[in-house]
């Protein structure tokens, strides 16, 4: 058995923590901690929706990603020209998984932005940051509530996501940096707290894998998503 950081069992996920409250002029922010990965999210209420979406009476959610410069051990350049590929497929990614639990009609004629700002990246940032912006999503809606804005948070149930992959021919739950890049196969997992599937992005690295493994992987990643959301629970319940 290949070992892991912090000795964890190939089923274990990270150690995490979701702190809300971090941006008080946000209208919902937590900072989620998996393991060494650390993600701010923020989420604002913002009147209007864009222009496409004026006649469906309903309104939307979208989300923006970013790495800080100092996240990794080595400078990242800013994105100042705009986001690109990866920036650009994982923050649809967040979008599209938060939209899937959001009663968009009962929003009404408003946006939801989430915005996810990597503070230190040690794999897992794009799950980190769909975990965490469902809990600032559903403290805004929270906050649309006690505003007058909505009758009920429009966050119908909540989703996260977690990572699972194939390392030196085992199967392991929520991955490393280390882990990650020297996977033979690296799957991402986005469900909800129903045990419905939102997106499932899966990966060989190098040769074909079988339809056991993928079995395999996707049981675990669901034991894993089960985990994350007891502590969406735990962090929306103060405690």
């Amino acid at each position: 058995m290949s070992e892991r950081s912090g000795d964890r069992r190939p089923d274990q996920n990270r150690p995490v923590t979701i702190e809300t409250g971090i941006a008080p002029y946000a209208e919902g922010s937590c900072i989620i901690a998996t393991g060494s990965t650390r993600v701010l999210c923020t989420a604002s209420v913002v009147e209007g929706v864009p222009r496409w979406r004026e006649a469906s009476g309903a309104g939307w959610v979208t989300a923006e990603y970013a790495m800080l410069p100092r996240a990794t051990h080595t400078r990242t350049r800013r994105e100042r020209t705009g986001p690109k590929g990866r920036t650009q497929e994982i923050q649809r990614l967040i979008g599209r998984s938060l939209r899937s639990v959001t009663d968009m009609k009962l929003l009404g004629p408003n946006t939801l932005t989430i915005d996810c700002d990597v503070l230190q990246a040690d794999g897992g940032t794009r799950t980190a940051s769909i975990t965490g912006a469902c809990v600032a999503l559903a403290l805004a809606g929270d906050w649309m509530v006690d505003e007058g804005l909505v009758d009920r948070n429009p966050l119908r149930e909540r989703v996260a996501a977690v990572s699972v992959g194939i390392v030196d021919g085992e199967v392991f739950l929520d991955l490393d940096y280390p882990e990650d890049s020297g996977a033979q196969v690296d799957m991402n997992v986005v469900g909800t707290e129903s045990g419905g599937l939102v997106e499932v992005q899966g990966t060989a690295e190098g040769d074909p894998f079988p339809r056991s493994d993928l079995d395999a992987l996707m049981d675990l990643a669901m034991s894993g998503l089960e985990m994350l959301f007891a502590a969406q629970a735990r962090a929306l319940q103060g405690g």
